[in-house]
């Protein structure tokens, strides 16, 4: 039984949550040839404080572009 992991920073509708695990689930099944029924895909949404990047948080880099840094 395949099972996905997907790590998102929160923000996504719950529309293209949707539409991300129809996607990523069909995706599987063709390429592993599993059946559809035992495809699983967990998204983990984080927070961006939680989430760094270049030592920077999400949150913060976010702030700082919309000041213009």
């Amino acid at each position: 039984m395949p099972f996905i992991q997907i790590n998102i920073i929160k923000g996504r509708s719950p529309e293209m949550q949707e539409k991300l695990i129809k996607e990523v689930t069909n995706t599987v099944s063709d390429v592993l040839e599993a059946p559809i029924e035992s495809v699983r895909v967990f998204i983990n949404e984080m927070e961006p404080a939680h989430w760094g990047i270049a030592g920077v948080s999400v949150k913060k880099r976010r702030e700082n572009s919309q000041r213009g840094e």
